[in-house]
C-alpha cells in the first residue's frame, strides 16, 4: 500500500474549474477529476495553517482548547502509528511554520522530511539593509515579515528557484525512487496559494488585465478597501499562482500514469483553508466570520481498492475524517480519542458518516454546519470570557508565551485526551471576538454564497443541539458552554433564541432600520464602551427617523454620546474593527 498526500494552502474553491469556476486556466485539476471522488461538502476543521495541521496528525478538533500550537507530548499522530507499523513516511514543504516556535514537533513525526526555504516572511537570507520594494497598498510595509520576503523575492527570480517548484522536484524524486516499493506515505506541502501571490510571469500572462496601481500582492486581512480595480488585480495574482499549483500537480499526475500507480496508490489534493478576495466585502482570513470561502474547502480522492473515480459525492466530510481514511488504508489503528470517522462509506454508496461538522478559531465563533444550514454561535457576552488556552508547550505562531502569560496559570488533567497529564490552564484573550458580528444562520440551499442569513429558531435550536453533541464528544472545556451562553446538558429552551436572535447584532434589537453594516458598528462600539451606553445609542439612532440607519449615522452619533476627548480613539477603533 502507497498513498500521497498533495497539500496546498489557501485553495478557494470558488476559483477551481471543478467547482464551476470558468474563467482560470487549470487543466490539470480538470484532469485530476477523472481519476479521483470529488467532494462537493467538504469542510475544514480548526483554523488556521498549524491547527489544520494538528488536526491532519490527530484526527481531532483542536481549536475549543488552544489555538496555533506545536504537537504535544501527548498528541496521537497517525504519521508516528504509520512510521511504527513499518510504513515509511516523507515530507517534501515549503512550509515554513513548521520551523517556527508554534510549528515544532510536525516534521519530526515522519521518517525523513526535506525543507525548503524562502517562503513569504520566512527569515532565510541575512540583509542588514532595507530591501527595495515597490509603492504597495498593502499596510504590512514597516514589518519584519514584509522586510524577509523581499529580502527573499531578491534570490528567487527564476521558476527554478521557486520554493514551490523545489518541493515538487523532491517529492517527485522520491517517487521516483520508490515506484517499485510498498508501504509508503508521502507528503507534498506547498506554501502556496497562500499569500503574497508571487508567481512567475508565464503564470500572470494567462490573465492578462490592464492594471497601473500600487503594488498589491499581499493583501491585508479585514474589510476590502482597495477599490475595484486593485481587488481584480489581487484576484489574478492569486488565480495566477493558483494555475501555477495546477502545473506541479500535473507532474505528480504524470507519474501517477507512468508508473501505473493508480491501481494501487492513494492519491489525495487538499488544503487546509481558503481565502477571502473581496467576497462578502473581505480580504484574507481570520478577522472575520467564517464563510463558506474560508472552509467549504476542495477535496478529492482516489482509492485504489474503490471505483469512485470521476464521480462526485455529497455526504458531509472534513479534514479531521481523512486521519482515519489513511489509518484504515494501511491497516493500521487509528488515533486515540478522535472525531474523525473514515470516509470508505462516502467512496463506497455516498452514505453519511457525520450528522453535522464542527469549525472554528480558539475564541472565535463555535460553527457548525449539517450540509445545509451553516450556524455561527457567538459568544454571550461582550468580554468574550470565560476562555483558557489548554496547552503543555505554551508558544505563539513564532515566539514563546511571555512570563506575565504564565503569571496565573493552573494545572488540570480533566481531558481523556491528554491521557492523564496535568496541562497548563492559561488565561486566554483574543482579538477575533465574535460578539461585534453576532450569531448567524445560513440556508446554503437557498443562499449559497451567504448574502443574507436567515430567522428560523426550529433550525437555530436545531443546529445548537448539534453543536453541542459535538463539542461534548471533543472533551471541550467546560467554560466553553459558559462562554457561547448554551447549558452542557439539559434541554435547549426559547431563552437561549432570544439571546441569540440570528442576524441581530448584539445590542442592537431595539434600533430600527439599520444596515448591515450599522448593526456591526452600534456592536462594536458597545462591546467597547460598554452596554451602559446602549440605551443612549437606541435613542439617538432611532430619533432620525431615517428609512436606512448608515454605519456613519452610527459614528455620529458615538460622537454626540462620548465625550470628544474619548470620542477619536474609539472612533478608529470601531472602524478597525469594520
Amino acid at each position: 500500500m502507497r498513498a500521497i498526500m498533495v497539500m496546498f494552502d489557501s485553495l478557494n474553491r470558488e476559483f477551481l474549474p471543478n467547482y464551476g469556476c470558468e474563467w482560470t486556466k487549470m487543466p490539470n485539476f480538470q484532469r485530476l477529476a477523472k481519476y479521483t471522488a470529488t467532494f462537493d461538502n467538504f469542510y475544514g476543521g480548526s483554523m488556521p495553517c498549524m491547527p489544520a495541521r494538528r488536526e491532519l496528525h490527530t484526527g481531532r478538533y483542536n481549536f475549543l482548547h488552544t489555538f496555533w500550537t506545536p504537537m504535544h507530548p501527548y498528541d496521537d499522530s497517525v504519521i508516528s502509528r504509520m512510521k511504527s507499523a513499518g510504513i515509511y513516511t516523507h515530507i517534501a514543504t515549503d512550509h515554513f511554520h513548521y520551523w517556527e516556535d508554534g510549528g515544532s514537533g510536525y516534521l519530526t513525526k515522519f521518517d525523513s522530511h526535506e525543507i525548503v526555504r524562502g517562503q513569504q516572511g520566512d527569515p532565510w537570507k541575512a540583509q542588514v539593509s532595507w530591501p527595495d520594494f515597490p509603492d504597495t497598498l498593502s499596510r504590512r510595509k514597516t514589518g519584519q515579515n514584509w522586510r524577509h520576503d523581499w529580502v527573499n523575492r531578491s534570490f528567487i527570480q527564476k521558476e527554478e528557484d521557486m520554493p514551490q517548484k523545489i518541493i515538487f522536484d523532491n517529492g517527485l524524486d522520491f517517487i521516483r525512487r520508490s515506484a517499485s516499493q510498498q508501504n509508503w506515505f508521502l507528503q507534498i506541502e506547498a506554501f502556496d496559494p497562500h499569500e503574497p501571490f508571487y508567481s512567475q510571469q508565464p503564470y500572470k500572462d494567462l490573465y492578462p488585465h490592464d492594471y497601473h496601481g500600487k503594488n498589491l500582492d499581499w493583501p491585508d486581512y479585514g474589510k476590502n478597501d482597495y477599490g475595484p480595480e486593485a481587488t481584480e488585480h489581487v484576484r489574478y495574482e492569486y488565480a495566477a499562482l493558483m494555475s501555477m499549483c495546477d502545473h506541479y500537480l500535473g507532474q505528480v499526475l504524470d507519474l501517477m500514469d507512468e508508473f501505473d500507480m493508480w491501481k494501487d496508490t492513494m492519491l489525495i489534493v487538499n488544503t487546509d483553508h481558503g481565502f477571502m478576495l473581496g467576497e462578502k466585502e473581505w480580504m484574507g482570513k481570520n478577522v472575520q466570520p467564517f464563510y463558506n470561502e474560508l472552509v467549504h474547502s476542495p477535496f478529492f480522492i482516489h482509492h485504489p481498492q474503490i471505483n469512485c473515480d470521476g464521480q462526485r459525492r455529497s455526504s458531509l466530510a472534513q479534514t479531521v475524517d481523512i486521519v482515519p481514511t489513511l489509518a484504515e488504508f494501511f491497516g493500521i489503528e487509528p488515533p486515540q480519542y478522535m472525531d474523525g470517522r473514515s470516509l470508505t462509506p462516502i467512496l463506497k454508496k455516498d452514505a453519511p458518516i457525520r450528522e453535522a461538522a464542527l469549525f472554528g478559531v480558539h475564541g472565535g465563533h463555535v460553527n457548525v454546519t449539517d450540509g445545509r444550514y451553516v450556524y455561527m454561535h457567538a459568544c454571550a457576552e461582550p468580554s468574550n470570557q470565560p476562555l483558557y488556552d489548554y496547552t503543555l508547550m505554551p508558544m505563539h505562531m513564532n515566539a514563546l508565551f511571555k512570563p506575565e502569560e504564565l503569571s496565573n496559570i493552573s494545572l488540570t488533567n480533566e481531558f481523556a485526551f491528554t491521557k492523564g497529564a496535568m496541562v497548563m490552564k492559561v488565561p486566554a484573550k483574543t482579538i477575533l471576538n465574535p460578539y461585534w458580528y453576532g450569531t448567524m444562520l445560513f440556508d446554503l440551499e437557498k443562499d449559497p454564497h451567504q448574502q443574507s442569513p436567515i430567522q428560523d429558531p426550529q433550525q437555530q435550536l436545531r443546529m445548537i443541539g448539534l453543536m453541542r453533541q459535538l463539542m461534548k464528544e471533543n472533551d471541550a472545556p467546560k467554560e466553553q458552554f459558559e462562554r457561547l451562553g448554551i447549558p452542557m446538558d439539559g434541554p435547549l429552551t426559547g431563552d437561549i433564541l432570544q439571546r441569540f436572535q440570528c442576524d441581530k447584532r448584539p445590542g442592537t434589537e431595539n434600533i430600527q432600520n439599520l444596515s448591515d453594516g450599522a448593526k456591526k458598528a452600534a456592536a462594536v462600539f458597545l462591546s467597547l464602551a460598554g452596554m451602559q451606553h446602549k440605551t443612549s445609542l437606541e435613542n439617538a439612532l432611532n430619533s432620525q427617523q431615517k428609512q436606512t440607519i448608515s454605519t456613519q449615522d452610527v459614528l455620529d452619533a458615538i460622537k454626540k454620546i462620548i465625550p470628544e476627548k474619548d470620542a477619536t480613539g474609539l472612533l478608529y477603533a470601531v472602524k478597525n474593527y469594520l
